[in-house]
């Protein structure tokens, strides 16, 4: 194909150069002048990129590849025109990168997958494809632009991460199960103890699943059924009181993203609070009810747990715990929040504030 029939198609005018000739000479050489110097700008534009460009004709028909994707597949110049492109994968990705392609060209949606491509080495690479269509004034696709984008070396980091990861993982959660058996180990020789051992263990047990779900996770590695947010934690670290499957176990409202930043500290306030209250509260009640209500305004998160339908409560007590405590540090050091209880006969109810900039990083931001 000449250089400006390529324009030409690209732009939409049928018949290629062919249809320029219709008006003036005048009119023809400045069209092909205008038409040539477009083309030139799109060559060097496209040679100048990193990245691999290609281009195809409304059905799919490849016709152009810069530079680029000569220099990193070595093939001859023109053997991958038509549906040649294809060899060049991976031939474990070939029927998914064609299923891919095929649904954009039938939908006009935008064209995007990672595949390995045969580098000039030899060597299969990861790579990024990606292509969106030109279209015409009347909506019509007349062309895809597409660009190849060399990632195997991001993607062999990011694969060496994810085993470091799973394996330091592996590692703490080791680390809780030694420290649980530890102190089961003293509550037997000193059987004073059990009660304060039991109580240790189930915070320890409430940090190990805080730990599994916000330490960080590949797509595979990632629990399917928990969402990276407060209501999705929530969930986790109340599954075992029966109160959340009867419906009396409540959450409502917003639901902010959150990350390991906070999640330890919002997993020790509510395992503190839903312990209590399966010990004094609504939830030591085969009728009482807890309701956590969720609501962000700007940088401000604010949650509820309000009891009810348990014993009623004669007024607040005369003194804190350890757990009511750690409660606090947790809020007002690690949340940058407060919290506010109220002793109500009908139930507690205990009012948190938490920054919503403490719950999540920001851009990577560090802790």
């Amino acid at each position: 194909m000449s250089n400006l029939d390529f324009l030409a198609r690209a732009f939409g005018i049928s018949g290629g150069s062919a249809a320029l000739g219709n008006g003036s000479e005048g009119s023809l050489l400045a069209a092909r002048d205008a038409l040539l110097r477009m083309n030139t700008a799109f060559r060097i534009l496209t040679d100048a990129m990193p990245q691999m460009v290609w281009s195809t004709l409304p059905d799919g028909f490849h016709d152009y590849y810069n530079a680029r994707w000569y220099e990193f597949t070595g093939v001859p110049a023109g053997s991958t025109d038509g549906e040649g492109w294809n060899d060049v994968f991976h031939p474990n990705d070939q029927p998914h990168a064609w299923d891919v392609w095929r649904r954009s060209l039938e939908t006009g949606e935008p064209y995007e997958i990672t595949y390995r491509l045969r580098h000039h080495s030899g060597e299969y690479r990861w790579t990024l494809g990606r292509a969106l269509p030109l279209r015409n004034e009347k909506g019509d696709i007349v062309r895809w632009i597409g660009t190849c984008t060399d990632i195997h070396d991001s993607k062999m980091i990011a694969e060496e991460n994810e085993v470091l990861s799973r394996e330091l993982s592996h590692r703490i959660k080791n680390i809780f199960a030694v420290i649980n058996g530890l102190i089961g180990m003293s509550a037997r020789q000193n059987p004073e103890l059990k009660p304060l051992a039991a109580e240790l263990q189930d915070r320890i047990a409430a940090l190990g699943r805080a730990h599994e779900f916000a330490r960080p996770h590949s797509e595979l590695s990632r629990p399917v059924s928990i969402a990276a947010t407060l209501q999705g934690l929530l969930t986790e670290i109340l599954v075992a009181y029966p109160a959340l499957g009867e419906g009396r176990l409540v959450l409502t409202g917003d639901d902010p993203a959150i990350d390991d930043r906070s999640a330890t500290p919002i997993a020790l306030v509510f395992h503190e609070l839903a312990t209590n209250s399966a010990k004094y509260g609504a939830l030591s009640s085969e009728h009482g009810r807890v309701d956590i209500s969720i609501a962000q305004n700007d940088d401000v998160v604010q949650v509820s747990w309000t009891e009810r339908d348990g014993p009623e409560i004669a007024g607040e007590p005369a003194e804190t715990g350890f757990g009511t405590r750690l409660v606090q540090l947790a809020i007002s050091q690690q949340l940058a929040g407060g919290i506010e209880r109220h002793w109500l006969s009908e139930g507690l109810r205990v009012d948190m504030q938490m920054s919503a900039g403490r719950l999540r990083r920001v851009d990577g931001a560090p802790v």
